[in-house]
């Protein structure tokens, strides 16, 4: 019987329109502005401009995600977590 690994990351890996969660936020808080600033301007420039914006901004955010160029933090997750003291002095 074949077993299978138990996939504890799966949060690490989500993607929402294939993009990772926090730059899927960062494209809805870009339209969510947009959508107000085409409500109180009614000018045709402004509204092909935003719509302009927000293709151009999902298509790079879509090749950062395929090549990245700069990562925040640390490369991978660590094996283990653990509250264990790691040092080597007693608690005398």
């Amino acid at each position: 019987m074949k077993t299978y690994p138990i996939y504890k990351n799966i949060r690490k890996r989500a993607m929402i329109l294939g993009l990772p969660i926090t730059l899927f936020a960062l494209q809805m808080v870009s339209i969510i502005g947009s959508l107000l600033i085409i409500i109180f301007s009614f000018h045709l420039g402004v509204i092909v401009g935003l719509l302009l914006f927000n293709v151009l901004l999902y298509g790079a955010l879509g090749q950062w995600v395929k090549r990245p160029m700069y990562s925040f933090g640390p490369s991978q997750f660590p094996k283990t977590i653990s509250n264990k003291n790691l040092s080597q002095l007693g608690h005398e």
